[in-house]
């Protein structure tokens, strides 16, 4: 039995394209991926795994994704550089979240390949990034990480300082408890 579909309607097209706009616009970071030989289940599980990180995933035309980029500001992103089936992973809250959402992913599914990315927050201004790039961003610690870590990098001094009054509290118990033996 075959399968036919049917050209994206124009008003389908537009929506898609306001779409990727709005995503652009309000994205701290996104990510292009190459998705062709990915099967329809991990395609389903990537999209899950998005969800999960509060990430968006979209997949458009290079001619949509090209024009929604043009509206958004990022004239510089050429996707004619991408071969193939062009999808897009969006982050509003998080710059490193979509970069290791599609490493960790991509480490599993070979199919699913890095092309670059866009941060749309950086203090240069908006800036296209290679897949090396990317995937260096990948290991960086997540937001929440780092701000655990600063946490605990403000918390030792202090908590430094609680174990020296602490021990000069156990010295003078010790000393007391010495003094209170040698009488007995």
């Amino acid at each position: 039995m075959a399968v036919f579909f049917m050209p994206k309607s124009r008003q389908q097209k537009e929506t898609t394209l306001q779409s990727l706009v709005d995503k652009f616009t309000v994205a701290k970071a996104a990510v292009f991926v190459n998705f062709d030989g990915l099967k329809v289940n991990d395609t389903h599980a990537f999209r899950v795994a998005c969800r999960e990180q509060g990430l968006d995933y979209l997949v458009a035309k290079k001619t949509l994704l090209k024009i929604a980029l043009q509206k958004a500001g990022l004239a510089e992103v050429d996707v004619n550089q991408f071969k193939k089936g062009v999808g897009t992973v969006f982050s509003a809250k998080d710059e490193v979240a979509p970069a290791q959402t599609v490493d960790k992913f991509a480490k599993i599914h070979a199919a699913m390949t890095v092309l670059g990315g866009v941060m749309t927050q950086n203090p240069q201004g908006q800036k296209f990034v290679d897949s090396a790039s990317v995937q260096a961003l990948a290991k960086l610690p997540s937001k929440e990480q780092l701000l655990a870590q600063l946490v605990g990098s403000l918390n030792a001094p202090i908590s430094g300082v609680v174990n020296v009054l602490a021990g000069n509290l156990r010295n003078i118990v010790q000393v007391l408890n010495a003094i209170k033996e040698a009488k007995a």
